[in-house]
């Protein structure tokens, strides 16, 4: 039986992918900032939850560290991470600092401590949730898009020195998910000198066209079974149509039609 790590698992995809993959047969050790919170996944076999906030530094060595006494991890999922939607100047140094330590730091500080027990069993692989905001940019998400193109990146190169000692990593790029639009994994924040863009940016989504969690969470299943040397899952039909319309007509094209639809 396989084990997965999961960070942010107390709701949308992390809850999820949890789910899923416990029916599938593996154990999840699934993670959360107040596991003493949850209702469901406590209930359901397969499952062990764990407190982690990947913004803890000291929190993510302690709580990795007690996993591996008791747990063989095969597959890490950094799935933990929020947006922040606004424009720069109105953002405070903490929430930028929130944002960069969740959605990056986090992730890279999670890796970092699985590497050694991937490295010695000469076998792993790390999966992380990052977005189609990691591969295109819209306006008024600068420190959101950062941290994701950041994961983008950091996977990339990661890919190198990992694939020495047989160890892969994974990025899933998902769009809209349904269960976190407009909910608690999204932060705005308001700037009069920006008034009204940012209802002009909310009216570019249709949610008509977004996810559920558990469709992507069928997607971190198969990247995690297919045995595929596949770098990047671009997940969604909305993300990947996004994701064709920058390839087809190119970076700056589709930048002016952002420009064009958001501010005028």
């Amino acid at each position: 039986m396989k084990t997965i790590f999961i960070t942010g698992a107390s709701s949308g995809l992390g809850k999820a992918t949890a789910k899923l993959f416990a029916s599938k047969g593996w154990k999840v050790i699934a993670t959360m900032r107040n596991p003493e919170r949850e209702t469901e996944l406590v209930h359901l076999d397969n499952i062990t939850l764990l407190p982690l906030d990947v913004a803890q530094g000291e929190q993510i060595k302690s709580t990795i560290q007690k996993t591996l006494e008791f747990h063989d991890i095969d597959v890490v999922f950094n799935n933990a991470g929020y947006g922040l939607i606004g424009a720069l100047e109105g953002y405070s140094d903490a929430q930028i600092e929130r944002q960069l330590y969740t959605n990056f730091l986090g992730v890279v500080r999670v890796t970092q401590a699985f590497i050694p027990h991937f490295r010695a069993k000469k076998a792993g692989l790390f999966i992380t949730t990052t977005s189609i905001g990691g591969l295109v940019s819209m306006p008024l998400d600068s420190i959101y898009h950062a941290t994701k193109w950041a994961l983008e990146g950091w996977s990339e190169s990661m890919s190198f020195e990992l694939g020495l000692h047989n160890i892969q990593i994974k990025t899933i790029a998902p769009g809209g998910i349904i269960t976190d639009f407009g909910g608690r994994s999204i932060e705005v924040v308001e700037h009069p000198s920006y008034a009204g863009a940012i209802d002009q940016l909310m009216r570019l989504f249709n949610t008509d066209n977004f996810s559920t969690a558990e469709q992507i969470a069928d997607i971190v299943y198969e990247a995690a079974t297919d045995d595929k040397k596949q770098l990047r899952y671009v997940a969604g039909a909305d993300a990947q149509a996004l994701y064709n319309r920058r390839l087809e007509i190119g970076q700056d094209a589709l930048h002016q039609e952002f420009k064009k639809t958001i501010f005028g």
